[in-house]
């Protein structure tokens, strides 16, 4: 697929965003979405094909494959991307939403459409605690479905149709394991960044309005 229109929403999100937010822009963008892209599509581009066992019963190969690798890596963490970056498009859309407004009274509603305030500050919490959720769901679920985040050398399948227990090896362990380490590594940080984005907004929302409250009090 084509990584262009993901990378035009990251672009324009980033415009809105604060300064964690740019960060964590910065991290899917480098560290996540180019190191699929560079390398780790390559390292798990034949991975089916490389997957042997030693036996030659017809069809033992392919159950043990899918018994061990029920979704592929490469698959689940291009479905990852795409669910932790759409919850973006809130804050992109509710942006959009107030210039329409804007023009359609041909006035000037809002200081800056794109300010963290009001609607749009709501907006960008879900859309934090979204992409938060959507990170923890998909660690779960490649630990899950994985057993852990370890790649083993040998796996050992007795599976119908295969006659007895036969031994299968996985290409390329080491490599793989190293590159599940870094992305899941990343994904922790993009979670870290976004809880505290969303603590840093929350904190300075209730400043503002303690000292909107104290200011009212004292005239």
């Amino acid at each position: 697929m084509s990584w262009g229109f993901l990378c035009d929403l990251l672009s324009g999100v980033n415009k809105y965003s604060t300064g964690i937010g740019r960060i964590w822009v910065a991290v899917v963008f480098i560290f996540r979405l180019l190191v699929y892209i560079a390398a780790a599509e390559n390292i798990w581009k034949y991975e089916h094909d490389e997957f042997e066992c030693n036996i030659k019963q017809p069809g033992c190969e392919n159950v043990c494959f899918d018994h061990f690798f029920p979704v592929s890596h490469i698959r689940l963490w291009a479905l990852q991307l795409i669910m932790v970056s759409t919850p973006s498009l809130l804050v992109v859309f509710h942006v959009a939403y107030r210039e329409n407004r804007e023009k359609h009274h041909n006035q000037k509603l809002y200081k800056s459409p794109g300010e963290i305030d009001g609607g749009l500050l709501c907006t960008y919490l879900i859309s934090l605690i979204l992409k938060t959720g959507f990170e923890i769901v998909f660690l779960v679920l490649f630990y899950k479905l994985y057993n852990g985040f370890k790649v083993p050398r040998l796996v050992k399948c007795d599976i119908r149709p295969c006659p007895n227990t036969v031994d299968c090896y996985i290409s390329k362990p080491t490599e793989k394991m190293i590159f599940i380490c870094f992305l899941v590594a990343t994904s922790c940080l993009c979670i870290v960044l976004n809880l505290s984005e969303l603590s840093y907004l929350i904190f300075k929302y209730s400043i503002k309005c303690y000292l909107k409250r104290y200011i009212k009090k004292h005239q």
